[in-house]
């Protein structure tokens, strides 16, 4: 629905527009109760009476009431006024990282800070048995104090064990939102995921290192003119190494290989362990080996 500033919601006053996407239309607003500006995200209209869209909406509620950290955005409340299902949330002030990006890459000391607080996020996620699935640069956001949040878990999923009908619930997210058969953004998917599989902490740690890997390089790991082109460079090809910065440190790009091993037996298996091996030794981080060219 389109809300205009002034608008009311319960207690929450329509500020202005953030956003909008297939899982959602995103509003600044502030909470006249509290006396605080919050997020409004706000299920479509026309989602509003599919079950599945619904179902995800108050999943995601579920979902972030049950996270508890500094680098997740918060959950304040899950609401209904006159028939509109709302979310509210903390509003997290900043740029994202899609946006940073388009000013070219990041440098190495400011990108390995960002990602630590991403692993960070996704250690507590994982944790906590959930799995983003939509990891990207405009789902993370970095605060003028340099705070990074994790945003939009409206397509995190509980961990399975069993196989169940997964198949049934899935969509496309990237270049718009497209009917298809898999969830998540095309560029950052797993092998797995694009090929519809169940998918588990691995996949996330596949989207960390396509997001670790286009912040050095200011290049998406895998890309394509198309859907098809990109998802069959992920399944196919492997990213373009060459395109790392010489500075890069021989354990950063021991993860990346790491992370973004097709073989899921073979990937990175779990955030903390990124989490360690980016603060292993923080010197070489910074300056390490500088004459490694390839991971």
């Amino acid at each position: 629905m389109s809300l205009a500033p002034g608008a009311r919601l319960g207690h929450y006053e329509i500020v202005a527009p953030l956003g909008s996407g297939g899982m959602g239309e995103v509003f600044r607003a502030r909470d006249t109760s509290l006396d605080r500006e919050v997020a409004i995200k706000v299920l479509p209209a026309a989602s509003a009476s599919d079950p599945e869209r619904l179902a995800r909406f108050e999943r995601e509620a579920k979902v972030l009431a049950s996270l508890n950290h500094p680098n997740i955005a918060a959950i304040y409340g899950f609401h209904e006024q006159d028939g509109v299902r709302f979310l509210a949330m903390e509003l997290v002030r900043g740029e994202d990282l899609a946006h940073r990006l388009e000013r070219g890459p990041v440098p190495l000391v400011e990108a390995l800070d960002i990602v630590r607080q991403v692993a960070a996020a996704l250690e507590a996620a994982h944790a906590a048995g959930i799995v983003h699935r939509d990891l990207k640069p405009a789902n993370v956001q970095r605060t003028a104090d340099g705070t990074v949040k994790v945003l939009d878990f409206g397509l995190a999923k509980a961990m399975e064990t069993t196989s169940g009908d997964f198949r049934r619930s899935m969509t496309i997210t990237s270049a718009g939102t497209t009917a298809g058969m898999i969830v998540g953004t095309a560029a950052y998917m797993s092998p797995e995921q694009a090929r519809a599989q169940l998918v588990d902490r691995r996949t996330d740690l596949w989207a960390f290192g396509c997001l670790l890997y286009e912040i050095l390089t200011g290049k998406k790991a895998f890309d394509g003119p198309t859907i098809t082109d990109v998802l069959a460079a992920v399944v196919t090809r492997d990213p373009d190494w060459s395109a790392l910065p010489p500075e890069t440190p021989t354990p950063v790009r021991r993860l990346l290989r790491r992370c973004l091993e097709k073989d899921v037996k073979k990937r990175l298996r779990d955030a903390g362990d990124a989490s360690l091996l980016l603060e292993d030794n923080p010197d070489d981080a910074v300056g390490g080996d500088r004459r490694a060219t390839s991971p």
